[in-house]
């Protein structure tokens, strides 16, 4: 019974995985479709969403069923209630890439990143794919450095966040409201994304150390 019960633990591990490449791939569609204003793919991103809600719902109703049938205890009760707020946030980083993808169609046939612009976009866009790809090592090995790396990473888009409103508040920005408005915003869905990864990432290492204490809510 236990090694069906662990296999069972091993596939939510496995579902949370399959949510990150679901999620990294959304984002990385999602920054292309800003930056080229391409309408069918936004719209891909759009619709692929559901894959994502869906990708949660079994997950959740996977751990809800282990909760009920193996009534777990100690650090497996703490691996599958993880696991449930853990898919709340690779669900809400797939809603940010949604997020991102909607503006690009709003915008349609026009751009709505100025030029000036697109490379700290494009760069944010290439961070927060390789925050989800390294959330999902996280999930599978259990890795404290790749955990910490992912941390890193997500300062670097803290910084790129900034360097967005820097841009917008210099004397020099002549655009619009609207422009300010989805460029400030956009890059605010980057660095959300960025949190709710670390976020993942601190219940993991809390599952290996038991210590919830050294790592800060986001």
């Amino acid at each position: 019974m236990r090694d069906v019960f662990h296999h069972e633990l091993d596939r939510l591990a496995a579902r949370l995985v399959d949510m990150t490449d679901l999620v990294g791939a959304a984002m990385g569609s999602a920054t292309r479709a800003l930056l080229e204003a391409d309408l069918q793919l936004a719209e891909a991103v759009i619709a692929a969403d559901a894959e994502v809600d869906d990708a949660q719902r079994q997950l959740d109703e996977q751990a809800v069923e282990i909760l009920a049938r193996q009534s777990p205890v100690a650090t497996d009760l703490r691996t599958v209630v993880a696991s449930l707020r853990m898919s709340s946030s690779l669900e809400r980083m797939g809603d940010l890439a949604r997020h991102v993808a909607a503006l690009a169609r709003l915008r349609y046939p026009r751009h709505a990143v100025p030029e000036e612009l697109v490379g700290t976009f494009a760069r944010m866009g290439e961070i927060a794919q390789g925050v989800a790809s390294t959330a999902g090592e996280v999930i599978r090995s259990r890795d404290l450095e790749a955990a910490a790396q992912l941390e890193r990473d997500d300062d670097v888009l803290d910084e790129l966040h900034r360097a967005v409103f820097a841009a917008v508040s210099a004397p020099g920005w002549t655009h619009s409201g609207e422009t300010t408005a989805d460029v400030t915003l956009t890059s605010r869905y980057f660095e959300r994304y960025g949190d709710h990864a670390v976020s993942l990432a601190h219940r993991v290492v809390f599952l290996v150390t038991g210590d919830w204490r050294t790592h800060s809510s986001v």
